[in-house]
């Protein structure tokens, strides 16, 4: 098995990084196996063909990059179940690496690791512990763990290892690593964390997401991107247009599949896979796991491990205080004024309201603006523009009252690792 310096094509400045001429490698013309533009009605990607994949005519690639370290080969049997018994990691399926303790156990290249090291963090979370042994190891993997545990960085930085050890972008090809994920909101905080830390392998980034102009993006598209974050239907239509193509994708990412389930993702998700070599890496994460989420592990992972990071059954974040109010409706209005009141007097008052439907926001959005209070609202029918402004007055406390539909309810997390 090579290790991770045989390929270390961040010291490699002199060749050229996907613009090189000549056809398109790996078979086929250029495009996704449609002619044309994505029509907005009708059934998404119905133009994209099944892809018939043969094995033995495809180039080979390396998926197994994992050297494990020394302190962690020492480590007894007893030891690594304390571990992971201490962190609440529960591991299902076989030949799952130990865990790491310590970011330098994760063997991590250089221009990884000089990047972790400038954020002070001090032990990794536990779905990184676990999760980085197993995707450097090139196995399928779900993870299901909380908003927030720190998965980003579980898969793009295997990711971007992967990407390094794959063959440069030539003229033509899409992307290495696609990350699929259910809103824009998620898809752009994936792609800051993937430039940041693919910025000294000089990593090309792109975020395709609908609601903003294609242009820019189909011009990333074509001048080549190792990693793409995408929402399903956006992708959909430029795949259905040509203006990309999933030939050298060998690292499959899907971020919260149990959101992407929820939003009707399904079939637009099973479109997109279909057009990726079936002996990819696939990755999958999820908060919770029903059945839904299970069937799709089934129909794209092979022998895949599962990671769960604390409680197997579907519970509270116990790190929150949680109070239930139950009253009637003519009671609420009333009741969210007084504790308004309560929560404005603080220091830290950054307050979201969710209601269930975009009516009801913009009507109390309108109230409380009429009657004083510094808030905003945002739900699906805004612009993206607007939308991103109403976030940013939230951020930067210059609106610390948001009021929401479940448009912001993964949006608006900002992942600390």
């Amino acid at each position: 098995m090579p290790g991770y310096s045989d390929r270390d094509r961040g010291r490699d400045r002199d060749r050229d990084r996907g613009y090189g001429g000549g056809p398109p490698r790996f078979g086929g013309n250029r495009g996704g196996g449609g002619g044309g533009g994505g029509g907005k009605f009708g059934n998404p990607g119905e133009r994209l063909r099944k892809k018939q994949w043969n094995l033995d005519e495809l180039p080979k690639f390396e998926k197994n990059f994992y050297q494990e370290h020394p302190d962690v080969t020492r480590r007894s049997p007893q030891e690594v179940e304390m571990y992971r018994r201490t962190k609440t990691i529960t591991v299902k399926g076989r030949s799952c690496p130990n865990p790491i303790a310590k970011f330098h156990e994760a063997s991590f290249p250089s221009y990884v690791m000089d990047v972790i090291n400038k954020q002070n963090w001090t032990e990794p979370t536990p779905i990184q512990a676990q999760g980085w042994p197993l995707a450097l190891s090139g196995q399928d993997m779900v993870g299901i763990a909380q908003t927030g545990s720190g998965k980003t960085l579980s898969y793009l930085l295997p990711a971007i290892v992967h990407i390094n050890h794959q063959p440069f972008l030539e003229r033509g090809d899409g992307p290495i690593c696609l990350v699929l994920a259910p809103t824009r909101e998620l898809a752009q905080q994936v792609q800051q964390v993937a430039a940041e830390y693919g910025r000294a392998s000089r990593l090309k980034t792109t975020c395709i997401y609908g609601g903003a102009p294609k242009g820019p993006q189909i011009r990333d598209l074509e001048r080549g991107v190792e990693i793409c974050i995408a929402t399903p239907g956006r992708l959909i239509d430029f795949l259905e247009a040509g203006k990309t193509n999933l030939r050298r994708c060998t690292y499959l990412v899907l971020d919260e599949a149990d959101r992407m389930l929820d939003m009707g993702f399904e079939p637009q998700i099973r479109k997109i896979v279909d057009q990726i070599r079936p002996d990819r890496q696939t990755l999958m994460w999820s908060a919770t796991w029903p059945k839904e989420v299970r069937q799709l592990a089934e129909d794209f992972l092979k022998e895949y491990v599962q990671i769960n990071i604390g409680a197997l059954q579907l519970s509270a974040n116990h790190n929150i205080l949680q109070i239930v109010d139950v009253c009637n409706d003519a009671e609420k209005e009333n009741k969210l004024i007084r504790l308004l009141e309560e929560i404005m007097s603080e220091k830290e008052n950054k307050t979201i309201i969710f209601v269930e439907t975009k009516r009801r926001c913009d009507d109390l959005t309108r109230r409380m603006r009429r009657d004083g209070w510094p808030g905003m609202g945002i739900h699906g029918d805004k612009s993206q523009q607007e939308r991103d402004w109403v976030l940013n007055e939230f951020k930067y406390g210059k609106a610390p009252i948001l009021i929401a539909t479940d448009v912001a309810s993964r949006g608006l997390v900002r992942w600390p690792a």
